[in-house]
């Protein structure tokens, strides 16, 4: 499939592109998506953003099992194949799933296969996500572009899944994990400044589709038997934080690109800084040994 090249006022209007191909998408040199917003700040730097966007990783075995379960669950995606054997050390085994990176698909041994088709199965039947993510329902992989006023930053957005109704526009986010417990949900909210994502996500579709309203949904599964779901709407307090953290990265980045600079996590210093311990332990530790 071709690429489309916008120019003038088509490269910077708010835009709603379908069949986008993921890689493309990911790959855009031209606007930021919330995964690079959140590479910006602390634990990450620009300098390793900067890295890591000029040198992709290689597709990683660890994240076949969530993307191919977005793929049954989402309908889009990439080829699934299942690969025999339970081991692939043969030649044969490791030319064939050579073959299938190569054509752009996900190889499965028959087990991993069983279970992914096993958690959509799960999700079809639970009361909130099953309605929620419905084939025929909604539009899956829309890709969103815009450009931030205060910055003139172009940014993009790839929702899971959208379902546009009367007035308002839900977007459904869906992740599988290890554990979709509401506890671990929240740390993982913390952990990978998923607040960040929904307040971007937000607000990318008010740009582009100007709905009245729009929610954003997360749709947590297990990758483990019974693939339990968990479906939670973010708090207002922490989608604004993490709409001011975007903020922050947007600044961060428009720097970088006006300047070609992109500092690590100390930047420019002539002093040696001094570090701690987290805040916690100081204060766990000096009521302990100092009082």
């Amino acid at each position: 499939m071709g690429t489309t090249v916008l120019t003038g006022q088509q490269a910077t209007a708010p835009a709603m592109r379908a069949g986008v191909p993921a890689e493309v998408y990911h790959a855009d040199p031209t606007s930021i998506s919330s995964s690079g917003l959140r590479a910006l700040l602390p634990p990450g730097c620009p300098a390793q953003f900067q890295h890591d966007r000029l040198n992709p990783a290689p597709p990683k075995k660890t994240f076949d099992i969530g993307h191919a379960a977005h793929q049954l669950v989402l309908g889009e995606g990439p080829e699934l194949v299942v690969v025999d054997g339970d081991r692939w050390d043969t030649n044969a085994a490791k030319a064939q799933v050579r073959a299938v990176r190569a054509a752009g698909g996900i190889p499965l041994k028959q087990a991993e296969m069983d279970q992914v088709e096993a958690m959509a199965a799960a999700l079809r039947q639970h009361p909130l996500a099953g309605p929620l993510l419905a084939p025929g329902t909604g539009l899956a992989e829309q890709s969103l572009y815009w450009t931030d006023r205060e910055t003139g930053v172009r940014c993009r957005v790839r929702p899971d899944w959208l379902k546009q109704l009367p007035g308002l526009v839900l977007c459904i986010d869906y992740k599988s994990c290890a554990d979709a417990s509401p506890t671990a949900v929240s740390r993982a909210i913390r952990d990978h400044s998923y607040h960040q994502q929904d307040a971007l996500y937000v607000d990318g579709i008010q740009a582009v589709l100007d709905p009245d309203e729009v929610r954003f949904v997360f749709v947590f599964q297990s990758k483990t038997a019974p693939y339990l779901v968990t479906v939670r709407e973010l708090h207002q307090q922490d989608r604004d934080i993490g709409r001011a953290r975007n903020r922050r990265a947007l600044r961060i980045y428009a720097e970088c690109e006006r300047t070609g600079i992109w500092p690590d996590w100390t930047g420019p210093t002539t002093e040696i800084p001094q570090i701690g311990m987290p805040t916690w332990d100081t204060i766990r530790q000096a009521e302990e040994y100092l009082s």
